[in-house]
């Protein structure tokens, strides 16, 4: 019975003390993170901060296209805004003026020249006539997306004040030559202008201007022919900063066709076929419409 005892308290005693050794050494791989779970828990926790940085690098990612591609949408938006060439602006009152000058400078002097003792030159001449243009005006309607019908006129008011002012130049010229005629011939007296319009007048019942317009050449091709090179209505359309006019006869047939090139608020004639008159002004004559911006 003695003997029972003592073996069952050194069993114990020894199992104990296996034990407390196994306590201790835990302890120690607490103390140390050295133990099997917690090893095991550092590597899930550490894949689940992996993946969490994951998600945040994807999020980011996506964001920055997102941002980037707002940002070039707006700066699309903006350029079609303020820089695209809008269709929509075609519609409106535009002017051309056709400038005369050079042609009614270069009929006078050809026509003075043949005073006897007196000579001009072209550059002279050009410091009587200045700035002689007639307007034409050109309505565009919009239709259609890039399409639309126009109508193009002169006005006979506009082509009457540069006549005017023409023959009032060619009389300012004309009168200055007689002058310098009437003293090569020995004249003594005055030869101031109004002094020669006086003189004008006594001789041929009329004042200077009236005796060229009726007797001198003329120096503006006439509003006629001006009227068959510009006027008309049709149809245009545009493409990539081309506009294209298309002339319609009274059948609806296309008569001309001419062709701009639009820069800003202004289009350029470039070409001009299938008119009879084609050609006949547009190489002394270029036309450059304007658009009438809308007054506040």
């Amino acid at each position: 019975m003695y003997n029972s005892e003592l073996e069952s308290s050194y069993i114990f005693e020894k199992y104990y003390s296996i034990i407390r050794k196994e306590v201790v050494l835990c302890k120690k791989a607490v103390k140390s993170n050295d133990s099997p779970m917690l090893r095991a828990g550092d590597a899930i926790c550490e894949n689940k901060g992996r993946g969490t940085t994951m998600r945040k690098i994807i999020k980011k990612v996506i964001f920055t296209l997102l941002l980037l591609t707002l940002s070039a949408s707006t700066a699309l938006l903006a350029y079609l805004h303020f820089f695209a060439p809008d269709d929509r602006e075609l519609s409106g009152e535009w002017t051309a003026n056709l400038d005369m000058t050079q042609q009614a400078a270069v009929t006078a002097l050809d026509w003075l020249q043949e005073i006897e003792g007196v000579s001009i030159s072209l550059e002279e001449m050009g410091e009587y006539m200045q700035n002689l243009t007639v307007q034409i005006n050109l309505t565009l309607e919009q239709t259609d997306h890039s399409k639309g019908t126009f109508y193009c006129n002169i006005l006979p008011e506009s082509y009457g004040a540069c006549n005017q002012a023409a023959y009032e130049a060619f009389a300012a010229a004309f009168q200055e030559l007689l002058a310098k005629r009437l003293q090569m011939a020995g004249y003594m007296g005055s030869t101031d202008r109004e002094t020669m319009e006086e003189l004008v007048d006594e001789v041929f019942g009329m004042s200077t201007v009236s005796y060229l317009m009726a007797y001198g050449p003329a120096l503006l091709p006439s509003l006629e022919d001006l009227q068959a090179g510009y006027e008309g209505s049709g149809t245009y359309e545009t493409e990539e900063n081309i506009l294209t006019r298309r002339f319609e006869g009274d059948g609806h047939d296309t008569v001309k066709v001419e062709y701009y090139i639009r820069k800003d608020s202004n289009l350029i004639l470039s070409e001009e076929i299938g008119s009879a008159s084609s050609g006949l002004f547009s190489d002394d004559y270029p036309i450059i419409y304007t658009l009438k911006q809308p007054q506040n």
